[in-house]
């Protein structure tokens, strides 16, 4: 049994390929299948972006797809970027910008109201069109500056008190464990098991 993941993100399918290892499921990514158009990421929640890119991946390929959506929010700037994390800067993607712009934001906030999560929402679509959600929170502070050479997007600077760590410190098998994603994905993970039982059934 296959399953899609809908997104292009290489930094993003690394890690859940890594963390959906242990699935009786050949993981490959939406890449494998030409012609998939992007999906334009257009609601206003997490749950809306994810779920839309999970059904649509679903109707193209045929097979049990796999989508997420998640994004940093900064209490400091009302819950900003939100569900415009990648593109926090503007067109094109880009980490680093969105990385500059959020510093810029910051730059007066005190160290305490610095607070702030990632949030993660994942959507499982089945061909027949119905759709699982699951959903997973990591709590954090938001640097001064850049620490740490992994991760992607906003890893850098999103620093997590207890571990004494950025994200981007840790290594995938330790950011994975305790992240938004990876929350989130251990809940996806009952949802795939309980498809996967009663395809075989």
């Amino acid at each position: 049994m296959k399953l899609v993941l809908a997104t292009n993100n290489k930094g993003k399918v690394k890690e859940l390929a890594e963390m959906l290892k242990h699935l009786q499921m050949q993981v490959i990514s939406i890449g494998e299948y030409p012609g998939f158009p992007e999906v334009e990421e257009d609601g206003t929640t997490f749950m809306a972006n994810a779920v839309k890119k999970a059904a649509a991946a679903a109707g193209f390929t045929g097979e049990i797809c796999l989508a997420d959506d998640s994004g940093l929010e900064v209490d400091a700037l009302g819950g900003a970027p939100g569900v415009y994390s990648a593109r926090f800067a503007g067109e094109p993607k880009d980490d680093a910008a969105n990385n500059r712009k959020l510093l810029q934001l910051l730059a007066d906030v005190p160290d305490e109201q610095r607070t702030g999560r990632f949030r993660c929402v994942i959507a499982v679509a089945e061909p027949g069109g119905a759709v699982h959600t699951a959903e997973g929170v990591c709590e954090g502070v938001i640097l001064r500056e850049l620490k740490g050479e992994g991760g992607f997007g906003y890893d850098p600077l999103f620093y997590l008190p207890a571990y004494q760590k950025t994200f981007a410190e840790l290594n995938l098998e330790q950011k994975n464990a305790i992240s938004h994603r990876g929350q989130a994905l251990r809940k996806a993970v009952e949802i795939l098991n309980r498809l996967y039982v009663n395809r075989e059934g």
